[in-house]
């Protein structure tokens, strides 16, 4: 039992999976099953039903696939960029033409809609585009030593076998994100995807040996233990770069881990994105913006708003149009006409925002909307809009990751910078004006690595992508992306 497919008669059905997506580990180019012949189920969080049972890899497998990127290394880092730039593209033409295979099956994966699942296939392919452009447009530099006694010549070269791992909110394009950039700058990669949505990157693996991609440059290794599975990695000399999407708690650790061999390190972590709506805004333009910021993904993304500090001359009016907003969302399986809120990931994610909630309301928190699962099958909460929060309940500092929106008032400007910069994270952050002294002004202010004004969606595969503070380390996307997996040679020349 190495592959599966997708098909299905009608989005209003519930699809089932046939025979083209890999469940097998992706090792030297082709699906395998794990050394020890064990398999884990992929549940479809709409339903709570299996989706598929995938390979579940162990450190023999892992290390396994390091040793055939290690093998591999030379020899991809030695391929023109050209040629590496044209497998990206070909790659992401592939994605293109199968656009809806991908979005069904990350619909029936992680549960966001199909609609947002079609937007995050043109935006995670986008990711190969754009790097296969950079891949010919890595540069260096030749300078007349000072002293004249030589020249300066400065090269690029990559970095080496890297480990990326990735997050279960967007399946597809965490993975394009580093996976394009490695390949384009010459790095072979192993990816951990998150054990609840390993296929999309399964069946992206098998699109890259479709275009054209050397075995043993890109390996992907699913697994349960993934404490076990990237420790391995990170313990051995032959990797050089990890590059990591997920909590703020477990990039820590791989922090430290990294110490060991002094490996290069790319940290994408938590978030607790202030959405801040001066008392000049346009209030339909912040609503929608809110929308936006907090709903996308179901509220399942880092960059999600967690915290809406409005002013308090608008902050009645804003609170109740949102919440009539959100209050008005279909709620149902992704695949169905219509909805626009799908699942939560799991039990495990669904009781942790059920806790946040009662919580705040218990401590006397104002329920707008919402405040409750959803009765029936699967993992659904309903979308929620809590006012009067006190100050230290936690679901005003600990991130969300769901469709509940908080709303905090202030009175002055300065207010709502000390407010939004008053947490360990500075990931992204949003804010509503018409002013644009105050714009320029408050973006500069804000402790954060992403700032959108006048907007609630700010990603863009040209942009560099990162955070601040406890919200990490580099930049993922436009030119600065490639960097990441590059390496400064100085190479001194006589005259």
């Amino acid at each position: 039992m190495t592959t599966s497919a997708l098909t299905t008669s009608a989005l209003t059905t519930s699809p089932k999976l046939s025979s083209s997506v890999p469940t097998g580990l992706w090792l030297a180019g082709r699906s395998v099953e794990a050394s020890s012949g064990a398999w884990f189920d992929v549940l479809n969080p709409a339903t709570g039903e299996v989706l598929a049972s995938v390979a579940d890899a162990n450190a023999i497998d892992v290390l396994s696939a390091l040793a055939v990127a290690s093998a591999a290394q030379a020899r991809w880092a030695a391929t023109p960029p050209r040629t590496r730039g044209e497998i990206l593209h070909r790659a992401w033409e592939l994605v293109t033409e199968r656009a809806e295979e991908f979005a069904l099956l990350m619909t029936l994966e992680m549960g966001k809609p199909l609609s947002e699942s079609r937007g995050e296939v043109a935006y995670g392919a986008e990711f190969l585009r754009w790097f296969a452009e950079e891949a010919v447009r890595i540069g260096g530099r030749t300078a007349t030593a000072p002293s004249g006694n030589g020249r300066i010549l400065v090269t690029k070269e990559p970095v080496g076998p890297c480990l990326a791992v990735t997050p279960w909110n967007f399946p597809l394009a965490m993975g394009t994100r580093k996976i394009g950039p490695a390949l384009a700058a010459g790095c072979t990669v192993i990816v951990k995807p998150a054990e609840d949505t390993p296929l999309t990157m399964l069946l992206l693996a098998q699109v890259f040996a479709e275009a054209g991609l050397p075995e043993g440059v890109l390996s992907v290794v699913p697994g349960l233990d993934s404490a076990g599975i990237v420790g391995a990695l990170m313990a051995d000399p032959r990797l050089r770069k990890v590059s990591f999407t997920g909590s703020t708690r477990v990039g820590k650790i791989l922090i430290a881990q990294s110490a060991t061999h002094v490996l290069r390190t790319s940290m994408e972590l938590g978030g607790n994105a202030p959405f801040i709506v001066f008392d000049d805004a346009d209030l339909d333009k912040a609503v929608d913006g809110a929308l936006a910021a907090k709903m996308r993904n179901g509220g399942q993304a880092c960059t999600a708003a967690n915290r809406f500090l409005v002013h308090n001359g608008v902050r009645e009016e804003f609170t109740a149009t949102l919440a009539a907003r959100l209050g008005a969302l279909r709620t149902g399986p992704g695949w169905e006409s219509g909805t626009e809120l799908g699942p939560i990931i799991n039990q495990t994610q669904l009781s942790r925002i059920a806790q946040l909630v009662d919580e705040a309301v218990v401590a006397g928190a104002t329920v707008r909307t919402g405040a409750k699962a959803v009765a029936g099958d699967g993992f659904f909460y309903a979308p929620t809009v809590l006012d009067e929060v006190p100050a230290d309940a936690r679901i005003r500092t600990e991130e969300i990751f769901g469709p509940v929106a908080v709303i905090e008032g202030f009175d002055t400007e300065a207010q709502a910078i000390e407010a939004a910069n008053s947490t360990e994270f500075g990931l992204a952050a949003y804010f509503f004006t018409r002013d644009l002294d105050r714009s320029l002004r408050v973006a500069s202010a804000l402790e954060s690595g992403m700032v959108g004004v006048n907007r609630g969606v700010i990603s863009d595969p040209a942009a560099p992508f990162g955070g601040v503070k406890s919200s990490g380390l580099g930049s993922e996307g436009g030119s600065e992306g490639i960097e990441e997996y590059l390496t400064t040679k100085y190479i001194a020349l006589t005259s």
